[in-house]
């Protein structure tokens, strides 16, 4: 933790508190109560999250690092310290995760009968079978590179990001020779399930088919031993483009992507049981930093244990829970007519994504729809909503896309669907020139009797039938006037590339969601000031905006309840006298992401309750196009109140922030569990 010396409020480093967030899902690995391929699986996303943030975060760092000798001044921090600390925690992390892994999932499998195995562990039908595998499948996908000596003016290849290699030594009398094989993960599946036996299952991983059968990979050379040990570089991932929203935008963005896989190298994750003279040769042809190498175990990029196999029954993952219907939402009729009656919330992955897609199928082939306009983030490999938009503009619609190209790690598949979109007669606005466009809203234009009316979605998370089955969000329909025509308003100005203030109902980024923010605040500090109740609930996946936090600090001094729920980073330090008696904040991690931004301020007694598509982070609220929208329909309040109260109530999945950072579950000792995510879906069951 650190305090910021300008203004002397007590923070923790943001890098620092989103590595305590992904200690959180490592704890789900090592939840006993958890089934145990989805243990496997909270693995595999522990070490995506860490792949990503060595991309993102520790490069950004590292560019701070190189900049000058004035950034610790400039930052409030020293970064050099930061990316030691890091280290450190990284460190123990990965010990905690191999444990986790080699000691008890490992032998908890083997209980159930199902063994992965490695190549010194195939008997002689096995290794047939393997040998038989690799020589059909595999042998033809591999080119191995023999490596120079450190001499050499060869230059040592460029290894891409995030892919394993084996480093291979071979050695005969003494003389040693080193090569590099990739392991084509890309085109053949990580894991091969072999034939049964007397009940039990066995799975080998792709790397040690590979390792049973290095001799028939390096045939023509003579050797007394031959030895491969993986390794994983991850690169920096930012990209460095011009802010030029053209033609010649999609043009740059498409080589900065290629260069992606040859960013600077972050972090060399390697085998642990590497000898060192083989781990120096490395370190020497790749010319990489000390604080660069992260030892690991024998598997990397362990991601792709998203997709293990569940050879053992439904026992092994959790229970299905089919998508509930929404209450008096009938997808055998006309949305928009149910619309024009009342408000509608989907609540995601509880209900289901198909209810968007409706919409949007209903509005492209309705005669009396006559625009469709969307703002689109990430989208689904398969996009419904690609289709239907595509559908309208083909049935005559003009159908006006926001398609924000500079989603991280999203750029290509945009730029892929940026073109359908315009091949299918889409108008597609591919960004505003100095802000992310994170809004997720759609508007529906339909001529009727009485003139042009407009039908609304607005959510907190994306236009994605994938990530809606495992994200939970809300998504409002709604035909209220206040809202509808503030969306109107705004989709004319990012049209024309400008910003509108003093909308009627919603709050936008970047021009007002700081200062409204503030004013609800505010009014919260006056209400506890004349003696009555100041409150406030605020959910969101982060926290980090240090002027925010002073905020919330001031709130808490005038003697304002805060309770925060945050599922990810947290720069706020809760609990501490002067700044944070009054603030509590929990994260719930569980089966599904909690994803969905919920503000609710208490109002002297008439709440206020906003949906948003934005988290408390600095480039959220001041570089960001977001949209933050009122609920209106008092059952709709009243669903999400209650949907805030049953998580607030979870003592099984929810931990504390506190001042130690130790991720302490909340409720352990209680006799009566509550958790969260099957209480909401039991919840909206019942009322549907």
């Amino acid at each position: 933790m650190f305090t910021d010396v300008k203004r002397k409020i007590p923070l923790i480093n943001r890098e620092i508190s989103w590595l305590y967030f992904n200690e959180r899902v490592l704890q789900e690995a090592a939840d006993k109560t958890v089934p145990l391929v989805e243990r496997l699986r909270f693995l595999a996303i522990f070490s995506s999250n860490l792949d990503e943030f060595y991309r993102v975060r520790v490069a950004t760092l590292n560019r701070l690092v190189d900049i000058n000798s004035k950034t610790k001044t400039m930052l409030g921090f020293n970064p050099r310290k930061i990316l030691n600390e890091i280290k450190n925690i990284v460190v123990r992390l990965e010990r905690r995760f191999d444990y986790l892994y080699e000691q008890e999932i490992i032998k908890e499998l083997e209980a159930q009968k199902i063994f992965i195995i490695n190549d010194q562990q195939l008997n002689v039908v096995r290794g047939t079978y393997v040998r038989e595998y690799f020589r059909k499948q595999v042998l033809p996908t591999l080119v191995p590179i023999m490596l120079e000596g450190e001499d050499s003016l060869k230059p040592f290849p460029e290894l891409k990001d995030r892919r394993i290699y084996f480093i291979v030594k071979l050695t005969f009398r003494k003389k040693v020779k080193f090569a590099l094989v990739e392991i084509p993960t890309k085109i053949i599946s990580r894991f091969l399930i072999l034939p049964e036996n007397n009940g039990l299952k066995f799975i080998i991983l792709l790397d040690d088919i590979i390792r049973y059968c290095l001799d028939d990979l390096f045939f023509i050379f003579e050797y007394d031993t031959v030895e491969a040990y993986s390794i994983q570089l991850t690169r920096d991932a930012e990209l460095d483009i011009d802010a030029d929203i053209s033609e010649k935008f999609v043009d740059a963005l498409m080589q900065s992507l290629q260069r992606r896989d040859k960013g600077r190298p972050m972090r060399l994750l390697y085998d642990s049981d590497i000898p060192l003279d083989t781990l120096n040769h490395l370190v020497s042809w790749m010319r990489l930093d000390s604080d660069a190498l992260i030892p690991g175990g024998r598997y990397h990029n362990f991601k792709d244990f998203i997709d293990f196999p569940n050879v053992g029954g439904s026992s092994l993952e959790y229970p299905p829970m089919p998508q509930l219907r929404v209450n008096n939402l009938d997808l055998g009729r006309s949305i928009f007519s149910q619309m024009t009656q009342r408000d509608y919330l989907v609540s995601l992955p509880y209900q289901s994504f198909d209810y968007i897609v409706h919409f949007l199928r209903e509005a492209a082939i309705d005669p009396k729809v006559k625009e469709i306009d969307i703002c689109l983030y990430r989208l689904a490999e398969n996009s419904s909503v690609i289709n239907a938009l595509i559908n309208a503009a083909q049935n005559g619609k003009r159908v006006n896309c926001l398609l924000e190209l500079k989603a991280r790690f999203d750029e290509e598949a945009n730029i892929y669907w940026r073109n359908r979109l315009v091949e299918g007669g889409v108008n597609v606005n591919i960004g505003v020139v100095q802000y992310k466009v994170h809004a997720k809203i759609c508007l529906v234009t339909r001529r009727e009797k009485n003139g042009l009316m407009y039908y609304a979605n607005l959510a907190t998370g994306n236009f994605n039938e994938k990530t809606a089955k495992i994200y939970c969000d809300h998504s409002l329909f709604t035909v209220n006037p206040l809202i509808t025509k503030d969306i109107k308003r705004l989709f004319k100005g990012l049209e024309k590339q400008t910003f509108h203030r003093s909308y009627k109902a919603i709050i936008t980024s970047p021009l007002e969601t700081r200062q409204l923010l503030y004013q609800l605040i505010d009014d919260e500090i006056e209400v506890t000031k004349s003696g009555r109740k100041g409150y406030m609930i605020l959910k969101m996946n982060s926290l980090s905006d240090e002027e925010m936090i002073a905020k919330l600090y001031e709130a808490n001094n005038a003697g304002v309840t805060i309770q925060l729920m945050i599922r990810g980073m947290c720069c706020l330090v809760p609990g501490q006298e002067g700044f944070s008696e009054h603030i509590t904040v929990r994260s719930i991690v569980d089966r599904y992401l909690e994803h969905a931004r919920v503000w609710i301020f208490g109002n002297g007694g008439e709440e206020k309750i906003y949906l948003s598509s934005a988290d408390l982070m600095t480039r959220n609220i001041d570089r960001r196009i977001e949209v933050a929208f009122p609920i209106y329909d008092v059952d709709i309040r009243k669903e999400i109140r209650d949907i805030i109260n049953i998580q607030l109530r979870d003592n099984t999945k929810t931990r504390e922030i506190n001042q130690m950072n130790n991720n302490r579950y909340i409720g352990t000792k209680s006799k009566i569990r509550h958790r969260a995510q099957e209480d909401i879906y039991n919840y909206l069951k019942y009322k549907s």
